[in-house]
């Protein structure tokens, strides 16, 4: 495991290991999964959470079942371990990754002639996609670093770094190609309400790589992007329709103000976050629990008769969006199809 790594496969074990986020900056603890039952509630918490991490561990996830499947036939090792699958994949429904991961093991097992044989390929694919998702990060942080000038302030929202994938990150990994490549960068990170994962697990990830960051409210962007102290936003993505980028809720008041301000704003995504031939208006938003709103701690907030609402994420118009960088380039306006396709502009 490299310094980085967030999540991965225990060989030792035969278990899924990651860093639990829901205690970070706190305690950094890391949790052995044993069975994909205990892995859908791991990401229906947030324990393990952004959408490249979702890919990884819906892979492991279907791994994990295939090798704790005790059926002998093939036949009925496949029903058991595709029961297994879409209960993971049913934890989150708007983040795309977590389907596509689960969608290439079961298509790999499908190919294994027999019950051993779909259990190693199941492995196999599933370490595979890891590390393509390390390769992936690293070239989508060397195509955006080129993006920002050598002294710069960059907000982000939320958490798309090496706690979103399974190291590096997406668009915290550009900034980290960034300062490797000797640029000074300055980072002010959204705490992200209601969980906060801009100030718990942004802020966590650049302090101990010791890049500058500071922490504001959400609704604190606006005044810094006015008194022109943001040279450009950086955000992640959970998918990406032919027509918009779904984030972290909130992403859309920053694309928005971005827009007012003159400011860049750039969305650093792997290809397999893209949907393309979806539409924005088709697409399920989570709707999350009351308690994320209405509690903190120990201390309740909103009145118990008053109902809140909590969506896990908004749509971002692409008109809004200043460029997508991906593991294949940088695409920018006007976002055309062919080009989403191959991820880059030719």
């Amino acid at each position: 495991m490299n310094r980085n790594a967030t999540l991965w496969w225990d060989q030792k074990t035969g278990s899924i290991c990651y860093i639990d986020q829901t205690l970070l900056p706190n305690k950094e603890r890391i949790v052995e999964c044993r069975s994909a039952r205990r892995l859908a509630k791991a990401i229906q918490r947030l324990e393990i959470r952004g959408a490249p991490a979702l890919g990884v561990a819906g892979a492991f996830g279907v791994a994990l079942a295939a090798s704790r499947c005790r059926k002998k036939t093939l036949e009925l090792f496949l029903v058991t371990v595709a029961r297994d699958a879409e209960m993971l994949r049913s934890t989150r429904p708007t983040a795309v990754n977590l389907g596509w991961g689960i969608d290439r093991v079961l298509d790999a097992m499908k190919k294994a002639p027999d019950v051993t044989g779909a259990q190693e390929r199941a492995l196999t694919v599933a370490e595979k996609i890891y590390r393509e998702d390390t390769v992936c990060c690293h070239a989508i942080g060397k195509h955006g670093a080129s993006l920002l000038p050598d002294s710069c302030t960059i907000l982000t929202h939320c958490n798309a770094g090496a706690l979103a994938c399974s190291s590096w990150g997406t668009a915290l990994g550009v900034i980290r190609t960034a300062v490797q490549a000797g640029k000074q960068v300055n980072v002010i990170a959204c705490e992200t309400r209601p969980l906060l994962q801009g100030a718990r697990l942004t802020a966590w990830e650049l302090s101990r790589d010791g890049i500058p960051v500071t922490v504001i409210t959400d609704s604190m962007a606006a005044h810094f992007m006015r008194t022109s102290k943001i040279d450009a936003v950086i955000v992640g993505a959970d998918r990406i329709t032919g027509d918009a980028v779904f984030n972290k809720i909130g992403t859309y008041m920053h694309a928005v103000l971005a827009r007012y301000h003159g400011i860049p704003f750039f969305v650093a995504a792997p290809l397999s976050t893209f949907d393309i031939t979806g539409k924005a208006r088709d697409i399920v938003i989570e709707e999350r629990g009351r308690d994320e709103i209405a509690t903190i701690g120990n201390r309740t907030f909103v009145p118990p008769a008053v109902p809140v609402k909590n969506p896990g994420f908004d749509a971002t118009p692409l008109e809004l969006v200043s460029a997508i960088i991906t593991e294949n380039g940088i695409i920018r306006p006007p976002f055309t199809m062919t080009d989403l396709e191959q991820g880059r502009t030719k």
